[in-house]
């Protein structure tokens, strides 16, 4: 995305008149389920010289969600992987795609809610129609044998579905989570090898984003 173009978005987005703020765009935010509803306009790139910014302001673009691709942002806690997930989520509402946003442990146990309840089709099926799924803090933890192939069986339905993952852990650090190795490279490496990878790498956002007290200098 050029600079006249991203411009042109902060501008927008500024100037929506009473009826844009009630557009549909608006109830398929309120259905995304994001814990914040923030943009990148109000990222702080300046926060780290190390954050790929050329990079996720290309993916801004949303080429990636044309094409059926995934985007896995990874680093250390608190770089604000977790804002720039839920931006493009944003922005990808904004051209008319439906988001969903949920933290993997919370997939996890809705999937294993599923087999007790008998509702485990139903689940998936909600987790496979939306054009983006958010996963946050993804690989976390070591799987069990049942999360793993509930995962297994989410990324294979979800085939030409984006996916957006933030993790801590670089991919090729995903692979021992799981407790069967062929599970593992099945799904992973379909996975990754679709997926535009970004390090988010440089000291913590979160203080950034604190309020500030009066008496700070």
């Amino acid at each position: 995305m050029n600079s006249a173009t991203w411009t042109s978005c902060r501008s927008s987005a500024r100037t929506r008149s009473p009826a844009a703020r009630r557009s549909p765009s608006n109830g398929r935010l309120h259905k995304a389920k994001f814990e914040q509803q923030v943009t990148l306009e109000e990222f702080d790139f300046t926060a780290s010289p190390k954050l790929p910014a050329a990079q996720i302001r290309d993916l801004a673009a949303l080429r990636w969600l044309h094409a059926g691709e995934s985007v896995i942002l990874f680093g250390p806690v608190g770089v604000g992987k977790t804002h720039v997930a839920q931006a493009l989520g944003h922005l990808a509402v904004r051209q008319g795609a439906n988001v969903r946003f949920t933290k993997t442990s919370r997939v996890l146990a809705e999937l294993a809610g599923g087999h007790a309840d008998r509702t485990w089709d139903k689940r998936m099926r909600e987790l496979i129609r939306p054009d983006v799924l958010i996963l946050d803090d993804f690989a976390r933890r070591q799987l069990s044998a049942a999360q793993a192939d509930d995962l297994y069986e989410l990324v294979s339905e979800r085939q030409g579905r984006s996916l957006i993952i933030t993790s801590s852990r670089a991919p090729s650090d995903w692979y021992p989570l799981f407790p069967n190795p062929v599970v593992a490279e099945s799904l992973l490496d379909r996975l990754i090898n679709t997926s535009h990878q970004v390090i988010m790498n440089g000291p913590s956002y979160r203080p950034n984003k604190r309020p500030r007290n009066p008496t700070d200098k």
